[in-house]
């Protein structure tokens, strides 16, 4: 990443080119137009679980994720801003919000994640094995949040992609 006075000047700018920031919008688009349709026609070979596992959906994921980066990057060597294009946030269908708790002012999904490659051929480890250290590890996080004085609403450990809190299973 550059550092060039957009990123370093904390007044407005007096212009703008927006060209190599709808460029970077557009790669990642057509980004995301492949991996629909690669992801239409894998699973129709494969079940959803080898799907996700499938090279060539791995490779588009691995893609979209560096074109995000880059998209990240423009903007912020442009504008000086640090955008958060990569959370995911699901309402509750017809909520027009979602619905916390009583006495819940204010919520916030976190997100660590992992991409985790598989064990050589002759080891006796799968990757199926992870998602159990996740979840002995998101037990220990959600006592620290609460020790530290947090409460903690919902947490998952997901493979594939992030969990949909607030969803109705």
């Amino acid at each position: 990443m550059s550092q060039n006075r957009a990123a370093r000047d904390t007044g407005p700018l007096s212009s703008i080119d927006a060209t190599p920031l709808h460029a970077a919008v557009t790669s990642l688009a057509a980004a995301l137009h492949d991996y629909v349709d690669v992801a239409a026609g894998v699973r129709t070979e494969f079940s959803a679980a080898e799907a996700d596992d499938d090279p060539r959906m791995l490779a588009l994921e691995n893609r979209i994720g560096h074109l995000n980066a880059e998209l990240f990057d423009a903007l912020h060597d442009a504008l000086g801003m640090h955008p958060n294009l990569t959370t995911s946030v699901w309402v509750p269908e017809g909520s027009g919000a979602a619905t916390l708790p009583a006495g819940i002012q204010r919520t916030e999904v976190h997100y660590l994640g992992f991409l985790v490659a598989a064990p050589p051929r002759n080891a006796d480890m799968t990757l199926e094995g992870v998602i159990d250290l996740l979840d002995s590890a998101g037990q220990d996080v959600t006592e620290q949040l609460a020790n530290a004085g947090y409460e903690v609403i919902e947490w998952a450990s997901a493979r594939g992609e992030a969990p949909g809190f607030g969803e109705e299973e």
